[in-house]
């Protein structure tokens, strides 16, 4: 992931109505990464609603983020919002501590986030969908072919 996204506070401000609708979790090269920002860029300019992209360069780095758990979480708090992080874990018959801290990895990544609701803090995602995209293809290269 490049610092731009590492620093994923930089959607921090913004209304949660104002999100996308889609969020997408990718694992391209930098150079495919960077292409697919060029024609996002050119699609919201024309007015068009663009993904949010969360971009690992390394698909290890994806699979750490998304474990099992956290993916139950999510369609968990995608299904019906908690009332608390409280409420979630006895939902899902996990421990508070270990839902707290998974929360905040996802936090960190800009795909939960909070509001508060008294003294308690109700996790939410502001996305209708999140694509996971992982390509593997053959990679193509010039350099292969057999000399003259």
């Amino acid at each position: 992931m490049n610092d731009v996204e590492a620093d994923a506070d930089f959607l921090e401000d913004r209304d949660p109505e104002d999100y996308p609708s889609i969020l997408r979790i990718t694992s391209d090269s930098e150079e495919a990464h960077r292409q697919n920002a060029l024609d996002r860029l050119d699609r919201w300019e024309a007015g068009e609603e663009v993904p949010h992209v969360i971009n690992f360069q390394n698909p290890s780095d994806l699979r750490a983020l998304l474990t099992d758990r956290r993916v139950e979480l999510l369609r968990s708090i995608m299904a019906e919002q908690p009332d608390s992080i409280r409420q979630l874990a006895d939902r899902l018959e996990r421990d508070v501590k270990t839902i707290h801290n998974d929360l905040q990895i996802l936090v960190e990544y800009d795909i939960v986030h909070f509001e508060q609701a008294g003294r308690a803090k109700r996790p939410f995602v502001p996305y209708d969908t999140i694509e996971v995209n992982l390509e593997i293809s053959t990679p193509h290269s010039t350099d292969d072919a057999a000399p003259a």
